[in-house]
């Protein structure tokens, strides 16, 4: 009786699952990234929009809460003191702005006051923060 051997096949690893798993864990963490560059204010009740974007070129965050306190980056500050502190803060940016996080509850004329000290600080590009309206 004659016994043939078959040549064994070189044991090999699959590539294409490999690929899937690479993209998916990516996914994962460009998605990760992008939703933490949003939360550097502190948390309001913000107005919704249908049309709110998010401008991640931004460099610093105003939070004003409805009962009219001021954060600069998480930071309390003053009325009085917030230009200084921004022209301080954005001197070394080329491109410095502003995300505002201002409270729904929070009158125009607070608001405005705000936007009148970072306009002094001669910050001009602010992006006023919003929800997406579902």
């Amino acid at each position: 009786m004659k016994v043939t051997f078959h040549p064994q096949k070189k044991v090999r690893i699959e590539m294409l699952p490999l690929i899937d798993i690479v993209f998916l864990v990516l996914v994962f963490f460009i998605y990760a990234m992008l939703s933490m560059a949003v939360h550097r204010g502190l948390p309001v009740v913000l107005p919704t929009s249908s049309t709110s974007k998010i401008d991640k070129r931004l460099v610093l965050s105003v939070t004003v809460k409805a009962d009219g306190t001021i954060f600069l980056d998480q930071e309390k500050v003053m009325l009085e003191d917030l230009s200084a502190l921004l022209k301080n803060r954005a001197n070394g940016y080329k491109e410095s702005g502003v995300l505002l996080f201002g409270d729904r509850n929070l009158s125009y004329q607070q608001l405005f006051r705000v936007l009148d000290q970072i306009r002094i600080a001669g910050l001009q590009r602010i992006s006023l923060q919003s929800e997406v309206e579902q």
